[in-house]
């Protein structure tokens, strides 16, 4: 089946009728909106935590996919694009390494950034194993692993995802659909 990422919040704050969200980072700004949570109040940590949200959207989590796309599922071994996505992929955990030098999470406390990014990261790792080059990042890595938010998490994740994630059915789903697919 298609996967996007979806909820309904059939109890919106305020009321009314059901509010349908989709998109990883869309579904984190609403929840951290309604709750009050893992988001700052104040329009410079705010700022802060959404600028590396949207950094997350835009680059880490494209750029990780296209990596393990290229480098695990693609039905042909492209040098090339194999080449420059792992190395797109170690510029960002530079990027992320840097500015973890200088703060304990990604925008200071740890917030719904930390959250989109901590499964790139997780996913990347599991694959590659190359944290050792980037100690702030490791031990970012590690303190989210280790709260207990995050191992709950996972669990239920493992109880729930009982089959493959990438079958050769989900592979004619996921890769190589046009226009066409979405529009019938």
């Amino acid at each position: 089946n298609n996967r996007i990422p979806a909820i309904v919040d059939h109890a919106p704050a305020g009321g009314g009728t059901p509010v349908s969200v989709f998109e990883s980072g869309a579904i984190l700004l609403y929840l951290a909106e309604k709750t009050g949570r893992f988001l700052p109040a104040d329009v410079a940590g705010r700022t802060e935590a959404l600028q590396w949200l949207f950094w997350q959207m835009g680059g880490l989590g494209p750029m990780g996919g296209q990596n393990l796309h290229f480098s695990a599922y693609a039905p042909q071994v492209i040098p090339y694009a194999i080449d420059r996505y792992a190395k797109e992929t170690e510029r960002l955990y530079g990027v992320l390494d840097r500015r973890l030098a200088d703060s304990e999470f990604v925008a200071g406390d740890y917030s719904i950034a930390d959250m989109a990014s901590y499964p790139w990261i997780l996913t990347l790792e599991r694959k590659e194993g190359n944290l050792g080059d980037f100690p702030n990042l490791k031990r970012w890595f590690e303190a989210i692993a280790a709260r207990p938010a995050t191992i709950r998490a996972y669990a239920k994740g493992t109880a729930v995802n009982t089959t493959p994630t990438i079958t050769e059915e989900s592979k004619k789903l996921l890769f190589g659909q046009g226009a066409a697919r979405i529009a019938a």
